[in-house]
């Protein structure tokens, strides 16, 4: 749907960890009680516009993809959820029209350098909005704190 906010994406009742396993456990329960149990690793969202609206806590994001989702697909997104997606390293784009003709259960596959997301149980494909080079660098390296490090030389934490 529209306008999933980051309380429908993790409760703010949960919000006294930053723990990504136990923030997983209880993603996205709000809008669908069942949900936490049934996502797969890559597994992909896909969503209307203005998805990660509300308040600007990077635990929406880092909830969603510890609870294995590959990528998310929206009509848009709030533009605070946007830059928290990146800098964590998860894949997001933006295609209202993916979005309008795909249903849920269809299997899809995202080219991520190219933008391009095939509906791989119609046929169809749709051209996601590019992302720009940096942020690709950024989903590359599993987001920016892990950016930075390769940039410094650090080793990789655990």
């Amino acid at each position: 749907g529209r306008d999933i906010d980051t309380d429908a994406i993790i409760p703010a009742r949960y919000l006294t960890t930053a723990d990504p396993a136990e923030l997983a456990r209880h993603v996205m329960e709000d809008a669908d009680k069942d949900f936490p149990t049934k996502v797969k690793a890559g597994d992909v969202i896909v969503a209307g516009a203005n998805f990660g609206c509300g308040s600007s806590r990077e635990h929406a994001p880092i909830a969603l993809k510890a609870s294995g989702l590959s990528a998310i697909v929206a009509g848009s997104f709030a533009r605070i959820f946007y830059r928290n997606a990146f800098n964590i390293g998860l894949p997001i784009f933006e295609s209202p029209e993916a979005v309008n003709q795909i249903r849920e259960g269809d299997v899809i596959e995202i080219d991520t350098g190219a933008g391009v997301i095939s509906n791989t149980t119609t046929g169809a494909k749709y051209q996601a909005k590019p992302i720009p080079p940096f942020m690709e660098e950024l989903i590359t390296a599993g987001g920016l704190i892990q950016w930075t490090r390769n940039q410094l030389g650090l080793a990789t934490s655990g």
